[in-house]
């Protein structure tokens, strides 16, 4: 469930990974590539995760059977693979970005993946990060999977971009602090005080606006002066306050390459285009 809050465009959700196999996504991907045969096609992102390296490649390799028959490649390519490591709501198991070290073996999958085809994008959703360690792990990890080239220069890397950032986990809103004011009972017929039933979630939209700014920063900053010529050219999609067009403009500020909103289209549907556009009166 997501709840928003009543003061400003901040939500909660409690929502784990998606209900619907990867099978489901790849057929309604391949609906709407079916129906654009003409002109440019319509770009996606497909989110995948998995803490078994065998269950990963055979995701990836489902996902490169879609992109050979749409003929997706390096100069027209559309479909593009994120490995989430950052939803905070799965009870249990936190965020493996916040292990990077122990997310190897299915980098280490990725990596072969893209030495087997260089046509092939791949990025990584992380989460909200706090202090410096945190982050040096991410760009040692990202450098160790570079590979050299003749020269003894690192040549390619197979990370493309990083998506910066998921929600923030262990947060809470009150039924009153949103905007539905209440909170529907459970499948056990209890209400709840909390605006979602599991009490604690993702927080997203303004409140985490300022964290997600210095997080694209910090990583920004981070892959520019890193002396890898292969990850310089990381980029990097600012998630995470993305509710208006000044917020827009601020993550391409601190770096962000293209900025994505969730929370905003959650609340207004597609008029948050609009919004973000600077389209509006708002």
């Amino acid at each position: 469930m997501v709840a928003f809050s009543i003061s400003n465009t901040t939500s909660i959700n409690s929502y784990g990974y998606s209900p619907y196999p990867l099978s489901t996504y790849l057929a309604w991907i391949k609906e709407l590539l079916s129906k654009s045969e003409d002109g440019p096609k319509k770009p996606f992102i497909i989110s995948i995760t998995s803490s078994e390296p065998a269950n990963l490649r055979a995701m990836l390799q489902d996902i490169q059977g879609l992109r050979l028959e749409f003929k997706d490649d390096v100069s027209t390519s559309f479909i593009a693979i994120e490995l989430n490591t950052s939803c905070p709501n799965i009870p249990n198991s936190s965020p493996s970005g916040y292990k990077f070290a122990s997310l190897m073996p299915l980098l280490t999958v990725l990596k072969e993946e893209f030495i087997r085809d260089p046509t092939l994008t791949i990025g990584l959703k992380l989460p909200p990060f706090v202090y410096r360690e945190q982050f040096d792990a991410v760009i040692d990890g990202i450098k160790s999977l570079s590979t050299p080239s003749e020269q003894g220069s690192f040549s390619s890397c197979p990370i493309a971009f990083m998506t910066c950032t998921n929600t923030l986990g262990n947060s809470l809103l009150f039924a009153e602090q949103s905007t539905l004011g209440f909170t529907p009972p459970a499948e056990s017929g209890e209400s709840s005080p909390f605006a979602v039933p599991t009490g604690l979630g993702g927080l997203a939209g303004d409140g985490l606006h300022a964290l997600a700014l210095g997080n694209v920063y910090t990583f920004s900053k981070m892959l520019r002066e890193a002396g890898h010529s292969s990850i310089r050219n990381i980029s990097i999609i600012g998630v995470g306050g993305v509710t208006s067009k000044a917020a827009a403009e601020r993550m391409r500020k601190a770096g962000a390459t293209v900025v994505a909103a969730a929370t905003l289209l959650g609340k207004e549907g597609i008029r948050s285009f609009e919004v973000i556009g600077g389209n509006t009166d708002d």
